[in-house]
């Protein structure tokens, strides 16, 4: 399904938009959940990848599907590792298949894990046989993705002997590690995280546990830039967000503030208010700890004809696409101009933008949504638009909300 958004404005100019949990912490609750029953889950991510989760944690198939879930891959590898007497093949839609999961494979089984490759050494699908883990120290190299990290923390409590983890070298995105330390303490799990060694306790079980989900600041990303190509007076209100997040993408709250977007957090909302035209002429955002919102930042900067330099984005390339060729090259459709490295992304400013351009989202969520708010200022057609549903099913509903017209 193809959208064409017509050239649009903000209709309603104090809208309310209501987004449901973080996918992140969603999915890291859904998995302690299958390990501590005792768990009960409030404000759950309506997204595919969460229902793809919850799908996979309930199943006993013996194939376990997780289509394009990234998450899932990782967090389900560690997970059906420690099942005694379960055998799972675990795969995914092809593009899955092409992201590399060997480290977290290696350190799994230096902890014990019985895991070997169907096809293709160091990628899904995965031949999974469950089985007791003994062995509790292991050594990761710490700029690979915070997910294979997670995933080793996530089951470490139900380890006979808990988990020492040493990382070697600069972390990536630390918010996503104490994020699920933070959710480990929360059920009351002991863990410590000094230097680059993280240990977790063994934890046999837990007392009833009651968990609100904060709402999902990626998806608020998008709000963001909405408000900033917006006019003056402007206003957004969105829930249920709270200031001590633990997500590390709530610094758009900062990385805005110089769109001239204001943030008000209110009870369990926050309302965003342009006060400001931007009076920026390059913009420059170190992204190490929260890659997931560099398509957002630099489609605002194209669109507002501001230079920008995003760096810390190594782990964009082995996302659903690799997201800067695909920001690159669709920024260049639209008559941008954009240099990109392994771990970078140079935006030149541009004052003219092509009007009626196909966006390609390469099966990729975050593609749609981050190129919607060009709408504010040329009319523009989303490819494949229904590949929201990922992260964000009620996405385009809320922009109709809002005033965006557009027509399948």
């Amino acid at each position: 399904m193809n959208i064409t958004l017509h050239k649009s404005k903000i209709v309603n100019r104090k809208s309310e938009i209501t987004i449901t949990g973080s996918k992140s912490e969603s999915n890291r609750l859904l998995l302690l959940q299958a390990l501590y029953p005792e768990i009960n889950i409030e404000n759950l991510s309506n997204s595919d990848d969460s229902q793809l989760m919850q799908k996979a944690l309930q199943s006993f198939e013996n194939i376990i599907d997780i289509h394009h879930a990234g998450t899932a891959m990782r967090f389900l590898t560690a997970f059906f590792a420690i099942q005694e007497s379960r055998e799972v093949k675990l795969t995914g839609s092809d593009r899955m298949q092409e992201r590399p999961i060997k480290i977290l494979v290696k350190a799994l089984q230096q902890l014990g894990a019985d895991i070997s490759y169907v096809n293709k050494q160091g990628f899904p699908p995965l031949k999974i046989k469950g089985k007791p883990l003994t062995k509790n120290k292991v050594t990761l190299d710490a700029n690979v993705s915070s997910q294979y990290i997670s995933a080793l923390l996530l089951i470490a409590p139900k380890l006979k002997n808990g988990l020492e983890l040493t990382l070697k070298g600069q972390i990536t995105s630390i918010p996503y590690i104490k994020m699920t330390l933070s959710l480990l303490n929360d059920i009351g799990v002991a863990t410590s995280f000094k230097n680059n060694i993280i240990k977790v306790n063994q934890q046999s079980a837990i007392n009833n546990q009651q968990s609100l989900i904060e709402s999902d600041w990626s998806s608020a990303s998008y709000f963001y830039s909405i408000v900033a190509l917006s006019e003056i007076g402007t206003e957004i209100i969105l829930s249920s967000y709270k200031k001590n997040s633990l997500q590390g993408d709530s610094v758009v709250t900062k990385i805005y503030k110089e769109f001239g977007v204001k943030t008000v957090f209110n009870k369990d909302t926050i309302t965003l208010t342009k006060i400001d035209n931007c009076q920026l002429s390059t913009v420059n955002c170190q992204l190490n700890n929260s890659p997931d919102i560099a398509q957002t930042i630099a489609v605002t900067c194209f669109a507002l004809g501001i230079e920008c330099f995003l760096s810390g984005l190594h782990t964009l390339k082995i996302k659903e696409t690799d997201r800067l060729l695909a920001l690159k090259t669709e920024i260049e459709k639209l008559g941008g101009q954009i240099k990109i490295s392994e771990s970078s992304l140079q935006l030149f400013a541009s004052k003219t933008i092509k009007e009626n351009v196909t966006i390609s989202t390469y099966k990729d969520h975050r593609m749609a949504m981050a190129f919607a708010p060009l709408a504010l200022k040329v009319s523009i057609v989303i490819e494949e638009a229904s590949v929201v549903s990922k992260s964000y099913p009620d996405f385009w509903s809320d922009l109709k909300t809002l005033g965006f017209k557009m027509a399948e």
